[in-house]
Order: structure tokens, then sequence, then C-alpha cells
């Protein structure tokens, strides 16, 4: 379902817009209050790569005005770790209505919030006293866990339990669900690490090789798969499309996720299924098995590929005789 984000007319009346930002930071604000990713709460997870496909700006540019709104403007937060940002203004016009749907939306957001020091940025400007408190009890459940490890070892375990026992048994919860959850995440990785390193010994050297990418190199890379995906019949005009593909660039576990992807939209036209659902098909399936290079790739390919038989079939010179005709070789000839 698409989701609508109206702004209030009086945007524009406001000192810090019409006075203090260029023409390029009002466009950049309109953007982040309006995007696609944005939530009823005002924190949302989107990349910088994200953001300059959507503007039609470098990655440099991005990062700049990120930087300017936030140390000037002092209008944002940005996790770059967890990719998370928060508007700091957004409560002011959008947290002001309650009611259960309202109320049910607002919580199941704020449980996928990984950053929850961005929650206590945002509660600061909520009014309305039904979902500031909301908003406090997950910032609350943070300090508690802020207080437990900063604890002597050998206080009472019982006095922890009991400033637990004031929250909500579904909200308490949510941090031992999160960290198992963590912790398989990282299990996981760990086990993929190794059999890795089972099926190649020379895996260390060979991801020492991989080089990171410098900020021109990125833009490079999203510019070569996004003109790909357009002169390939992908859909010229599919721009959500394009960036579900291109969120593999961070979100994969691929050491060379620019290359991996231009092989499996080869692969889609090569195969006349130019959809996005059959190239992430083939990522994932690569994923899944662990096949973490272009050279992985080939070599698992190369392996899958049928043996041709040689023929076995014999090729007679001439028609074979019928049974039970006697020849006699010899007739015609003088004794």
């Amino acid at each position: 379902m698409a989701k609508y984000r109206m702004v209030r007319t009086d945007f524009w009346k406001n000192p810090m817009i019409s006075e203090e930002m260029s023409p390029e930071d009002k466009y950049f604000y309109l953007y982040l209050l309006t995007n696609p990713e944005t939530t009823q709460i005002g924190i949302y997870k989107i990349t910088k790569k994200q953001m300059a496909f959507d503007l039609g700006y470098s990655i440099e540019s991005v990062h700049a005005l990120m930087e300017r709104f936030t140390e000037h403007h002092k209008l944002i937060r940005y996790n770059p770790e967890t990719r998370e940002l928060a508007i700091k203004k957004w409560a002011k016009y959008n947290l002001h209505k309650g009611g259960k749907p309202v109320m049910d939306c607002i919580y199941s957001e704020l449980k996928e919030v990984e950053d929850l020091s961005l929650i206590q940025y945002i509660s600061d400007g909520i009014q309305k006293q039904e979902i500031r408190c909301l908003f406090e009890s997950f910032c609350g459940q943070e300090e508690l866990l802020f207080e437990r490890d900063d604890r002597d070892p050998d206080e009472s375990n019982s006095y922890i339990e009991e400033d637990y026992e004031q929250f909500d048994d579904s909200l308490s919860s949510r941090y031992t669900i999160r960290g198992q959850k963590e912790k398989e995440k990282e299990n996981k990785k760990d086990k993929q690490k190794q059999q890795q390193k089972d099926l190649n010994p020379n895996i260390e050297s060979n991801s020492n090789r991989v080089i990171p990418l410098n900020n021109n190199q990125e833009e490079v890379v999203v510019k070569e798969i996004v003109e790909f995906w357009d002169n390939n019949g992908f859909g010229f005009t599919n721009i959500n499309a394009k960036q579900q593909l291109l969120s593999w660039l961070d979100d994969s576990s691929f050491l060379q996720p620019g290359e991996i992807i231009l092989k499996a939209m080869n692969i889609a036209c090569a195969n006349n299924k130019r959809r996005l659902n059959y190239v992430v098909g083939i990522l994932k399936n690569w994923e899944n098995e662990n096949l973490l290079t272009v050279e992985e790739i080939d070599a698992y390919q190369e392996k899958q590929r049928p043996v041709k038989r040689q023929s076995t079939v014999s090729f007679s010179n001439g028609r074979d005789i019928p049974r039970g005709v006697n020849l006699d070789f010899t007739a015609g000839e003088d004794e």
C-alpha cells in the first residue's frame, strides 16, 4: 500500500527554512520529510546511496547535506551503523493525534528501532502525553540496561528484577529477543566464514585483496547497475525495484557485490527473465551456497554443468546381411 506524507503550508513560514536554508537545503529537507521510507514515528532506515539515487545527487553531496543538517541546522540525527535517521521536528506536525490504530502503529514501529537514543531524540518534542509516555517507555528500558551494565556485580539481582517489573512484559522481552537474533546472526556469519575457509584455505588472503570501495568507486558501481537495468529491458521507470536491487550492495555478505549483481542480471537476460524477483532469487541462492565472489560462483557453475557422454553408436559400412541367408563367397570362381 502506498504511503502518503503531507507537508503543512506553514512549512514555508518557518524562519529557519525561509531565511537560513538554501534552495538545496529546502529540497533536501522536503525529501527527508516525504520520501517512501518515512514512518509514523519519524525514525526510519535509509542509506546515503538511496538518497543520492532518489535525488540525482552524488554520494559526496548527500554526505555534505547530512553533515549540514546534523551540525548546522541540528534537525536530524543519523546512525551510520544501523542506517537509521531521525527527524527532530517530526513530532510537532505528525505525533499529535492518538487513538488505538495510531498507537498500535507507533508501538509496532518503535519495536523495530535499533538505536534507542533516536527515540529519546524524537520524544523531547512530543506534546501529546499518551504518545510521549509510549516513547519514554522504550527510553526507560534503555536507561535501565545501561544502569545494569554499570552496577557493581555484587549488587542483588532482585533489585534489578524489581526495576524491570515496572515495564510491560512484551516490552522488556523485546531486548531478549533482539539479543537472541543478533547472536544468531553473528553465529551464522561465523559459520559462513568457517565454511568458506574449509572450502578454500586461501580465503583469508583472498579477502585481504578485496579493497573497500571509496565514494567515487561506489558511485561508479551504482551507475553501472542502473544503466544495465535501464538498457536491458528491466523497466526504466521501475524505481522501486532498482532501489531494492541496489540495497544488496550494502546488505549482502558478498565480497564483490557490484560484480555479482551484474552477473545475476546477465543471467536473467540470457534466460529472458528480466524481473527483480528472478535476479534476487539468483542472489539468494548464491548467498545460501556461501558463494561470495565471482570466482567461486564460476567454479560452482562449472561443476554443475552436465558431462557430455561420448557416443557409443557404431556405424556399419553397407547393409546388414539378413539372418538365414547362406552366402558362398567362392561362387562363380573357376575351379
